[in-house]
């Protein structure tokens, strides 16, 4: 029988502030009570006092070193970072800062994979040429694509990017707001607006999208088209039709890479309808040249209350 010895260990924070550490956002040191059930963690300024099992201490201070090793080098950290580096999965997380980063956006602004899913994601490009990023809201999947794509653009991988989505209520429900269809589409497309404008300077944006360069439309102008050069993207595509998806994937053309983004739990289709989504992933497993990444609950990077709203929603549907 193995005999425990008792220690009390103080560990001090050093390298970030104290409040980073014991930031309630992150929740660091609930995660390490739940984790290590067996130790008694307290909080005492600069410090964390630690008692039980010495070898059950030791382990914490190796997980505390990865904790503060990783919010020294990252702006941008969330619970789901801490999940992994508890659970011993931070490996990819706890690489040189450069290797996370996708590219310097505006401002250099360092525009990150902040999960290890969207780190999979990233990495699923370099062996891929179509990749479905599936998952529910906040996981930033389109935000990573995009960013995927500005970096294949600036690298000059392709020499444009194309953004569409499915108009779901292109019909009687836009029908009364004034202007083209382009007019009427555009709030459907802010997002995709809203995260260019960080990666691209203003000028620079409006001069590329004049030009062509990027485009941002409906998914029925990609009809009868052939995107060579070109890296795609599908956004929402939980909401594509049987023959809308199979239009949009046969459009690949030469050196081209096609992103489709989409999340099951927010179908917009009339219930008689089968998502082109849902039916692709079914249909397209196992095909060399094409990678599926899911991404769930713990990579949603915007606010932790989104996670919880995703969790509730998530069990009332199964209680139903």
């Amino acid at each position: 029988m193995k005999e425990i010895f008792l220690e009390k260990f103080e560990y001090f924070i050093k390298e970030i502030h104290p409040s980073e550490f014991f930031n309630s956002e992150l929740e660091i040191l609930l995660n390490l009570k739940k984790k290590f059930k067996d130790l008694k963690f307290n909080e005492r300024g600069d410090k964390l006092l630690i008692e039980g099992d010495n070898d059950a201490i030791l382990k914490v201070c190796v997980i505390l070193d990865s904790l503060i090793y990783f919010i020294k080098k990252n702006e941008n950290i969330n619970e789901a970072n801490i999940l992994d580096i508890l659970n011993g999965k931070g490996d990819k997380l706890l690489q040189s800062e450069n290797g996370r980063v996708i590219l310097y956006g505006v401002n250099k602004k360092k525009i990150k994979a902040h999960t290890l899913n969207q780190i999979k994601l990233v990495e699923s490009f370099d062996k891929n040429d179509m990749v479905f990023a599936v998952g529910p809201a906040g996981t930033g999947k389109t935000y990573t694509g995009i960013a995927i794509a500005v970096k294949a653009l600036k690298s000059k991988t392709v020499k444009r990017i194309i953004l569409t989505r499915p108009a779901v209520e292109a019909g009687e429900n836009l029908g009364f707001l004034p202007g083209d269809l382009k007019d009427k589409l555009d709030p459907y497309m802010q997002p995709l607006y809203d995260a260019l404008k960080e990666m691209i300077p203003t000028e620079k944006l409006e001069d590329y999208i004049k030009r062509e360069i990027i485009e941002i439309a409906p998914l029925a102008y990609m009809r009868g088209r052939t995107l060579d050069n070109a890296f795609v993207i599908l956004d929402e595509g939980q909401n594509t039709t049987h023959n809308q998806m199979k239009m949009f994937l046969t459009r690949m053309g030469k050196n081209a890479k096609f992103m489709i983004t989409g999340d099951p739990g927010q179908i917009d289709l009339p219930r008689s309808s089968i998502s082109g989504l849902k039916e692709a992933n079914l249909i397209l497993q196992n095909i060399e040249g094409i990678d599926i990444v899911y991404l769930d609950d713990k990579d949603v990077i915007r606010h932790k209350v989104v996670k919880k709203i995703i969790d509730a929603y998530k069990k009332t549907e199964h209680a139903n």
